[in-house]
């Protein structure tokens, strides 16, 4: 399988006040899959995304796409290769929900350029796969922390990058669309997009991710096949409490 978005992270350390966050993380995730990015609190799991979308700089080694050092890419060429979704949106940007997913046309966009026909048909095609089109004239601090979320993941998709990066997506989203972005994330993952997510439902990710990435105190306990990752073994070593999964991991699509 070609590998071009694929993301390859290799002896990855990142320090914040002298303090270690991680430590020798060397770890590959595939293109055209969706992976999770799993462990209790404070294991580094947002830490390594923020790396992985080049928000921060590491403190060793590197995060790579495309050969590239993430960290080190011009932020235009970045933000055209991976789109971020936070894990919370603030409520006080002063723009209509419409005005903020539009955001994300803006790498294909010269400047002071107008948006153009395709910008606003991506635009609108993103507000309505997250159910939003009716609310797009609303502004954010009306809408709720679940509409604010899934008006986060269409700017995500406006932005039309093959590497899609989200920071607890689930966070606020009630069962339905919960399980519904999760379909969707795979639908991407069908499509060739490289999707990486912060999960802590363990369920949700046995369910619908390929890969997993299991990460303790700043180290990675493990990472592969979740089949072969989320076992009631290493989920007890790391959580230090039993866990056993209703449904076994999916088995991971073949390359």
């Amino acid at each position: 399988m070609p590998d071009t978005h694929a993301l390859k992270v290799r002896d990855l350390a990142y320090h914040a006040a002298g303090r270690p966050l991680l430590q020798d993380i060397c770890l590959d995730l595939p293109a055209s899959r969706v992976s999770a990015l799993l462990g209790p609190n404070g294991a580094g799991k947002t830490t390594l995304l923020r790396l992985l979308a080049g928000l921060a700089a590491p403190s060793r080694g590197a995060a790579r796409l495309a050969g590239q050092c993430v960290s080190r890419m011009d932020a235009r060429r970045r933000a055209r290769l991976i789109a971020w979704v936070p894990q919370h949106l603030p409520a006080d940007i002063p723009l209509t929900a419409g005005e903020f997913v539009a955001l994300g046309r803006m790498p294909h966009q010269g400047a002071f350029a107008r948006p153009s026909p395709a910008d606003k048909t991506a635009t609108q095609e993103a507000l309505a796969i997250v159910e939003m089109e009716a609310h797009a004239a609303k502004r954010l601090d009306a809408l709720s922390g679940g509409e604010r979320q899934r008006v986060a993941i269409a700017r995500a998709l406006a932005q039309q990058a093959p590497v899609i990066l989200l920071d607890e997506p689930t966070n606020h989203l009630d069962l339905r669309h919960q399980h519904r972005l999760q379909l969707l994330l795979r639908e991407l993952a069908a499509q060739g997009k490289t999707v990486v997510q912060v999960l802590h439902d363990l369920a949700l990710a046995a369910e619908y991710a390929d890969q997993a990435a299991l990460l303790n105190a700043g180290r990675l306990e493990a990472a592969g096949n979740a089949r072969e990752v989320l076992t009631p073994e290493r989920l007890l070593a790391v959580y230090r409490w039993p866990v056993r999964l209703a449904h076994p991991p999916r088995q991971a699509r073949a390359a």
